[in-house]
């Protein structure tokens, strides 16, 4: 880099000699493995190339809209009818401004891999050139989304999918013998639990019906709809669900009350909390079941407050920079849950996420109270997401996870992203992964067994995900 810098060099966030050892030998070259992100299924099945660093890096990345938001840049050079170009340059005139932010650590480390670019740092200076630079190489088949996919070494592709989605895209890549990597959907039913909200609610199961060809009337039918879809998303390879639920609840009703509470809904009329916290426990239950019968892996992200400034979401709409961390009871419900799934021997793999890492702690020795059956790590503590998903928030997830339950078993780090640019977060997570081994070792704490803790390395980044997702690559 430019300044004589020792800025992101070759041993960026490696502080002992143990670390680089670790990262340079074991995890720097293994595959990816990325069980759950938000990648468009019909850009990877057409092998989109993009035009320029707006369209691959900028278009729909909240972490940075939030940046610039905070900086002062209007609104319309972020999600407004400016050019491009001119969104791109108010964002590289951010960037300098995020020191400390891991947006700067990543930004660099997104120019660095796929681009090659090392011997700049992005600011308002160097925006034309980078944005020329990157633009060229954009252009060249080897940048393709296959290619850049490729360059990063990516071996599977875990997509975001409504039930109602046809999976065309799926299966046209997956056919396709010249992909070098697989793309497998994952079953996203929360519109179908969206019971706050009572318009978007009926609007979505009317959909949903007309893709199963009936008319969903009743819970009971709801559920008939979903298995439906669930099986088609089986029979073209997916094998995993995901949930988003902000608040967890644990409220127990009887089938006559669930469909009581159906039909007012569906009647047009909202839901109490007390009911709204029913239909999500009794949905819960029902896709836990639903996976277990199939062999799925369950996914939870839990503890978003989410589209809290109602002027700008009234604006833009939802999932556009509006969110937060929510606080509150988490422990019981999930306890209970979870036990319920249990009981009837209906509990699936399940990965849980915690936005509040407040509650690192709670889900790391939740976990160990339903593993077993045979399953290493069968209870996941999911890596550090979305506002934990930097070196401190990593760091401490980790940290959590070793002192309470077994950081050799964990299925490690997913990008959880919109950006094919993402794919650095994996290097940026093993990187943190590797400094906190190499530390244990130069503090005593570990043995210098390179063969244990090298193949523990190697576990975390790839292994274990071969094991713990029953999918083929």
């Amino acid at each position: 880099m430019s300044h004589n810098s020792n800025f992101l060099t070759e041993d960026f966030l490696l502080h002992s000699e143990a670390a680089k050892k670790l990262f340079h030998e074991y995890a720097e070259d293994m595959p990816i493995f990325d069980y759950h992100c938000h990648l468009n299924p019909k850009d990877l099945a057409e092998n989109r190339q993009y035009n320029n660093l707006y369209e691959i890096w900028l278009e729909g990345d909240h972490y940075k809209w939030r940046a610039m938001r905070t900086s002062g840049i209007s609104e319309e050079y972020i999600t407004g009818n400016k050019s491009p170009r001119e969104k791109f340059q108010k964002w590289a005139e951010t960037v300098p401004k995020t020191i400390g932010n891991p947006l700067y650590h990543w930004t660099h480390l997104e120019l660095r891999r796929p681009f090659g670019i090392t011997d700049l740092h992005l600011n308002a200076d160097t925006a034309e050139d980078v944005w020329t630079r990157t633009e060229k190489l954009l252009a060249q088949p080897e940048f393709s989304s296959w290619g850049i996919l490729k360059k990063m070494n990516v071996k599977m592709v875990g997509t975001t999918d409504d039930p109602i989605d046809d999976l065309k895209y799926h299966e046209q890549l997956n056919s396709n013998k010249d992909a070098e990597f697989k793309m497998y959907p994952t079953f996203r039913p929360d519109k179908a639990m969206g019971v706050h909200s009572v318009e978007g609610f009926n609007e979505y199961l009317d959909t949903l019906g007309s893709v199963c060809n009936t008319t969903i009337d009743s819970w009971k039918s709801l559920l008939s709809a979903l298995a439906d879809r669930h099986q088609y998303f089986h029979d073209r390879g997916c094998r995993v669900t995901d949930h988003a639920l902000d608040k967890v609840f644990y409220i127990e009703a009887t089938d006559s009350e669930l469909e009581a509470i159906f039909t007012k809904i569906r009647s047009g009329k909202a839901l109490s909390e007390q009911e709204q916290g029913a239909y999500i426990t009794a949905f819960m239950l029902e896709m836990g079941r639903l996976n277990s019968s199939k062999g799925w892996v369950m996914q939870i992200h839990i503890g978003a407050l989410r589209n809290n400034n109602s002027r700008m979401v009234r604006t833009l709409g939802a999932d556009t920079g509006f969110d937060s961390i929510q606080d509150g009871m988490v422990a019981p419900p999930l306890a209970k849950l979870l036990d319920s799934l249990d009981t009837s021997d209906q509990l699936p793999k399940t990965i849980l996420y915690t936005l509040n890492p407040a509650n690192n702690e709670i889900f790391a020795t939740m976990l160990g109270n339903f593993q077993g059956a045979g399953v290493k790590g069968k209870l996941q503590f999911g890596s550090g997401w979305w506002f934990n998903d930097q070196k401190t928030g990593m760091q401490d997830q980790m940290t959590s996870l070793a002192n309470l339950g077994l950081l050799s078993a964990f299925v490690g780090m997913v990008t959880d992203s919109r950006s094919l640019l993402s794919y650095p977060r994996h290097e940026y997570f093993r990187r943190v992964l590797c400094n906190l081994i190499g530390g244990w070792v130069d503090a005593g704490e570990a043995p210098a067994d390179y063969e244990l803790l090298g193949n523990m390395v190697k576990d975390i980044c790839f292994r274990n995900c071969i094991d713990y997702f029953p999918v083929e690559l």
